[in-house]
């Protein structure tokens, strides 16, 4: 089976030019089929400072108003990814640029109300992994904005943590999937402060102590369960890493960040 990589880069790396493009350019020359998700949240709470459009945060989630949604729609699946992939154009990638819209690729249900109202947020229903396989066949690299829709007109704000981990599953059936969650930290910590102290694997044994011992807390608990999520339904190998690890982990071989195996 073809090997496949769905890599998501973090909001911090979108948001500071000189990662970004260091980011893009290792992006670039990683063989194989791959899909990049991003994400871009701190772009769009300063361009909606700028409009009068003010971030309203739970839990760390955007609450997603009418006015949120008209906002994240334009900076999301405008601006952070049609520079995404022009960029990777002049690096002689071929990219192309998707909301979840586009295509029918993915298809979403608006988040319940349960404790809070999160307003347009989208919980992934359906996958079209036929529609991004012929994509990748084509020798054209997917490029995922975080947005997706209803099918009924609306769009929907959604994670790209979760975009990620359901399409790497969703291509599951037709690659050898591993999903990398890349970011401005080295790996899964020990110690935020120490970055010698990267834990290189974790299963779920060793999950469950570490939140036992309050190593790994708040948000990364629901980046972990859906990293083995992920494994349980296909993806053969998840890993959290450095942005600018990227090219030593998938070139070179390099032993880099935290692997999360079953």
């Amino acid at each position: 089976m073809e090997q496949l990589t769905v890599i998501k880069i973090g909001g911090n790396i979108v948001d500071n030019e000189t990662a970004l493009d260091q980011f893009l350019s290792d992006f670039s020359s990683i063989p194989g089929r791959k899909v990049l998700v991003h994400g871009g949240g701190k772009i769009a709470t300063r361009i909606g400072q700028k409009m009068g459009v003010e971030a309203n945060m739970v839990n760390g989630r955007r609450v997603t108003d009418a006015q949120t949604i008209e906002l994240v729609t334009m900076v999301y699946g405008g601006l952070v990814n049609k520079n995404i992939v022009a960029k990777l154009q002049a690096l002689d990638c071929d990219a192309i640029g998707f909301t979840g819209a586009d295509g029918n690729v993915i298809r979403s249900v608006k988040r319940p109300v349960k404790d809070v109202d999160y307003g347009f947020v989208g919980d992934v229903e359906e996958v079209d992994a036929e529609f991004l396989s012929t994509i990748l066949e084509s020798g054209r690299q997917p490029v995922m904005a975080p947005l997706t829709h209803n099918k009924q007109g609306q769009m929907l704000n959604t994670n790209a943590d979760t975009i990620a981990s359901t399409l790497a599953v969703g291509l599951s059936s037709k690659y050898e999937t591993q999903l990398i969650y890349c970011f401005e930290l080295p790996g899964v910590m020990r110690d935020i402060n120490d970055e010698g102290s990267v834990i290189t694997q974790i299963n779920p044994e060793s999950y469950a102590q570490l939140r036992e011992e309050g190593v790994i807390v708040a948000g990364m608990i629901p980046k972990m369960d859906n990293c083995f999520d992920a494994i349980g339904q296909g993806v053969s190998k998840v890993r959290i890493a450095q942005a600018s690890d990227l090219k030593s982990i998938l070139v070179d071989g390099e032993q880099k960040g935290t692997t999360l195996q079953a």
